[in-house]
């Protein structure tokens, strides 16, 4: 009889610092301490709170315990498991300031108490690796309903009328894409397929749901399969996720084992088979048209539109392309319908949206939010604010398709809509915080640069009209602008939008025009003060000694990598010994300097 279940994270971040020897190690352990009858050990995907990893949490109590090592099992088990104590200094501790109250429970932090887990309901709980624990959960409860009760065309309308819009970043409503390629079924050959390549910096959530929760992606893709009339998917993923690549292949394998893939599923004459395909790493294969290239064998560059992939897409057959995260959304449409999804979010933009949150945020990791949450909810309530004190400056959503959200427009609603209306985009999901110490220049900068070394170079606008944009904002940076590059940018802006091929270049000058529309006195600062207001362009900054708090140790000196600081001749009242000070000539602003004053009498302007 198990009266245990200890819950080891999966995911790539706890893996990455050593999640794996630590379930190890709980085996171990529970063996040895005779519990292996009492107690289970799962492995989970992502639980979400990805910055306090490796996460373990003890059921059925719900006991978080956060940073867990090796070291740490055995007095887990022994206190935990054996004793019912669980071991304080490794429980996450959350104080309720108003009431005094200590949360210990996963469910109850702030970060956690506030989202709706629709697309990762199931990450964190089940093991991915075990199909009867996905059955456990409802799993292929959907496609049995869909194969066995409704006709194509019902599956079709039930999607519509939910008003599921696709997740990866263009927001085009997944029944009408689903309803295009619908027609002469069993007339031609149909694939649909699973943009997993997922390729904006600082983004996960693909991930964690294929590492988390792979079955819900096979499922939804046989149901999509049965609508359009299909009979063969690809799920495109890039090969740097291999624990995802690894988990989807063993849930593919179980599915055809237990008949959930493959001839005559359910007993229906309904067949669909699936195949992994694995990406490069090219960014504008995250393109729908560019990504099929790929599949096909060739190199992933876009194909004008129209026509359209739901009319000739994959070796030119009708198409039906839909990223990770829309997909986990459809078997809980089909078994709780389309009005309980419709419910949820906003009037245009329904049901939940999962954010990889990232950047100047004290609780870094996968959040799942209502459509219509505001941007100071997540940052402020779930995010756990800025650290150290600092003012929250902006938040880019999109990644380098999206754009910079300024703090007064901090209470807008996140839904596709309104981040359109402000300049940004609600893209893949990707949101990272930035404070008061960023420089918005520099953050335009870096996605340009992102989007001009992943343009494939097919079409001028974006090949060309990238590079030069990119050249304007060094030339700003290096201290070398002028007013007039403004404008030059904000035209060149304009014509790439317009005229690119693919939506990797139409959506590269978002991050530049966005910084131009809300920051645009950080460019003015730039040009004709010569300064960099948050310190962080390297040719417009000058790092100073303050005579008088300098008390001449030295030590700043023997840092120095250029040999740029010096004594003077001056010494401070109370001082014994001469203060130092830096030659603007010489000074490579490495900060070095800054990092080894405890005195903090140096600073950079």
């Amino acid at each position: 009889m198990i009266r245990a279940h200890v819950l080891c994270c999966g995911g790539t971040g706890c893996t990455s610092s050593g999640s794996q020897k630590i379930q190890a190690a709980f085996v171990r352990e529970i063996e040895k301490q005779g519990l292996s009858e009492e107690v289970k050990v799962v492995q989970t995907g992502c639980f979400g709170l990805c910055a306090l990893g490796p996460v373990v949490i003890l059921y059925p109590d719900g006991t978080f315990y956060s940073r867990v090592e090796e070291k740490d099992v055995a007095e887990i088990v022994s206190e935990h498991l054996l004793k019912g104590r669980p071991v304080e200094r490794l429980v996450y501790n959350e104080k309720d300031e108003t009431t005094g109250s200590v949360t210990e429970s996963l469910n109850d932090t702030t970060f956690y108490k506030s989202q709706y887990r629709l697309a990762l309901r199931n990450c964190g709980v089940i093991n991915p690796e075990n199909i009867e624990e996905y059955i456990a959960m409802d799993g292929y409860a959907a496609l049995g309903k869909v194969l066995t009760e409704m006709t194509p065309d019902e599956v079709i309308q039930t999607i519509l009328d939910s008003g599921l819009r696709g997740r990866g970043g263009g927001g085009f409503p997944t029944g009408l894409k689903w309803k295009f390629a619908s027609g002469n079924r069993g007339g031609v050959k149909k694939y649909v397929a699973c943009n997993a390549d997922e390729g904006d910096p600082g983004a996960f959530m693909d991930r964690s749901i294929l590492e988390g929760d792979p079955h819900a992606l096979i499922e939804a893709m046989a149901i999509a399969a049965y609508a359009i009339g299909a009979d063969e998917g690809y799920v495109y993923v890039r090969a740097e996720y291999p624990i995802a690549v690894n988990r989807l292949q063993i849930a593919i394998d179980q599915a055809k084992e237990y008949g959930l893939l493959g001839e005559d599923i359910f007993g229906t004459g309904f067949n669909f088979d699936l195949k992994i395909r694995l990406g490069a790493g090219a960014f504008v294969c995250g393109e729908e048209t560019a990504l099929m290239t790929s599949i096909e064998g060739n190199r992933g560059e876009p194909r004008p539109r129209p026509p359209f992939p739901a009319v000739k897409g994959l070796f030119g057959q009708p198409t039906v392309l839909n990223n990770v995260e829309t997909y986990a959304n459809i078997p809980q449409i089909i078994l709780k319908g389309a009005e309980w999804f419709a419910s949820i979010g906003t009037e245009k933009s329904k049901g939940t949206k999962v954010f990889a949150l990232g950047g100047k945020i004290n609780n870094t990791g996968l959040v799942e939010v209502p459509m219509g949450t505001t941007l100071r909810h997540i940052i402020e309530e779930i995010g756990g604010g800025i650290p150290n004190g600092k003012k929250f400056k902006a938040a880019q959503t999109g990644g380098p398709s999206g754009g910079c959200i300024p703090a007064h427009l901090i209470d807008t609603p996140i839904d596709y809509d309104n981040l359109m209306a402000i300049g940004s985009m609600m893209g893949s999901g990707g949101l990272i915080v930035m404070d008061e110490d960023t420089c918005m220049v520099d953050i335009a900068r870096f996605f340009l640069d992102f989007t001009v070394d992943e343009s494939c170079g097919k079409c001028t606008p974006c090949r060309v009209g990238t590079k030069r944009l990119l050249e304007l904002l060094d030339k700003i940076i290096a201290g070398n602008g002028e007013l007039e590059d403004l404008d030059r940018m904000e035209e060149l802006c304009n014509y790439i939008k317009s005229a690119s091929l693919c939506g990797l270049g139409q959506t590269a000058p978002n991050p530049v025009l966005s910084t131009l529309r809300y920051f645009r006195d950080e460019y003015v600062a730039h040009i004709v003060d010569k300064k960099c207001p948050a310190g962080v362009c390297k040719n417009l900054i000058q790092y100073t000694i303050d005579v008088d708090t300098c008390i001449g140790c030295g030590i700043c000196a023997k840092k120095c990598p250029a040999e740029a600081i010096t004594r003077t001749d001056y010494v401070a009242p109370g001082h014994k010994l001469a203060s130092m000070q830096i030659d603007p000539a010489k000074c490579v602003k490495c900060g070095a300097c800054v990092a080894t004053c405890k005195f903090k009498a140096i600073s950079k302007k």
